[in-house]
């Protein structure tokens, strides 16, 4: 999964065992070069990861903590998960380093982990590890995905419950702790947010529709089921994928099984304002996840080689 910040914009991808970082402020197109490549501990399970805007400090997370190291994979700070979970599968925490470089936001699964407690979101300082705020989560889940915020303060938070389905947070730091708040649903999964912040895109957990929200208090500000985009509800669905390709653009994907049991899906365009379906969109991929809109009319897919290519709109 990428990790994609805000200022600047820079991603990172695990490729052969390697922590990559790109910067996308670049402006390169086709099959991106990283600008960094961090080899953590041939020891170390990593399992999502960012990078400090000057590429001074690389972090991960593992199943049992988060690692601070400099670009060459000299340790700097370790905080571990206790106790050691004795589980390998199931759990995995996510990290994103905020938009300013100074804080690390952890989401752990403790739950999943067997660790006998709720699950956590927690924020480290980057600089030394030390917890600045936590908050216990009333989720059980297997892993969760972070959004920075635009404007810079917030951050966005869906964990997944897998049958159970998909819960919502948003976050900041306030005084000398952290300002929580719940979304009440638990039945949508978290997919973008736009470029300029006031609105983000969920899909139904059960795969039935789109809908974009306001931010952030998140009214719906239009839905779209599978027949808008002229299929059956009932042998099409919404695929958990896409995301604002520019402003006014949004990427919705649909999937389904032909007559002989083989999947297919296909990308649509949509006016992120109103909500009319427009077009079909050619991804230039074969996989409906393997799609990063940016906002900015490119994408990124990924090459053979695990780097990213990235595509623009025109």
């Amino acid at each position: 999964m990428d990790q994609l910040l805000h200022h600047p914009q820079m991603i990172t991808r695990l490729v052969d065992g390697r922590i990559c970082a790109y910067d996308l402020a670049a402006g390169g197109r086709g099959v991106l070069s990283p600008v960094l490549v961090c080899r953590p501990s041939a020891d170390e399970d990593v399992v999502d990861h960012a990078v400090a805007a000057g590429l001074a400090h690389v972090y991960y997370t593992t199943l049992d903590g988060v690692v601070c190291t400099t670009a060459d994979g000299a340790e700097v700070w370790r905080s571990g998960f206790e106790p050691r979970s004795g589980r390998r599968f199931g759990h995995r925490p996510s990290c994103v380093l905020s938009s300013d470089g100074l804080v690390v936001w952890v989401y752990r699964p403790d739950a999943m982990a067997g660790r006998d407690r709720a699950d956590q979101w927690v924020a480290l300082d980057a600089g030394t590890g030390s917890v600045l705020a936590q908050a216990d989560l009333r989720t059980v889940g297997h892993g969760g995905q972070q959004w920075l915020h635009p404007a810079g303060e917030e951050v966005l938070l869906d964990v997944g419950e897998g049958q159970d389905g998909s819960v919502m947070y948003r976050a900041s730091l306030a005084g000398d702790g952290m300002e929580l708040i719940g979304y009440p649903w638990d039945d949508r999964c978290l997919i973008a947010l736009s470029p300029d912040g006031h609105h983000f895109m969920t899909v139904h957990h059960e795969q039935a529709d789109v809908a974009v929200h306001a931010y952030p208090e998140g009214e719906v500000r239009f839905a779209l089921s599978v027949d808008a985009f002229g299929h059956d509800p009932g042998e099409v669905y919404v695929e958990w994928s896409g995301g604002y390709l520019s402003p006014d653009t949004l990427i919705v994907t649909l999937g389904g099984e032909t007559e002989d049991e083989e999947e297919w899906f296909r990308h649509y365009r949509v006016d992120a304002r109103s909500g009319q379906v427009r077009t079909e969109f050619d991804a230039r991929t074969d996989n409906p996840y393997d799609m990063r809109p940016l906002g900015d009319g490119s994408w990124l897919t990924t090459d053979a080689s695990g780097h990213p290519i990235r595509w623009t709109d025109s």
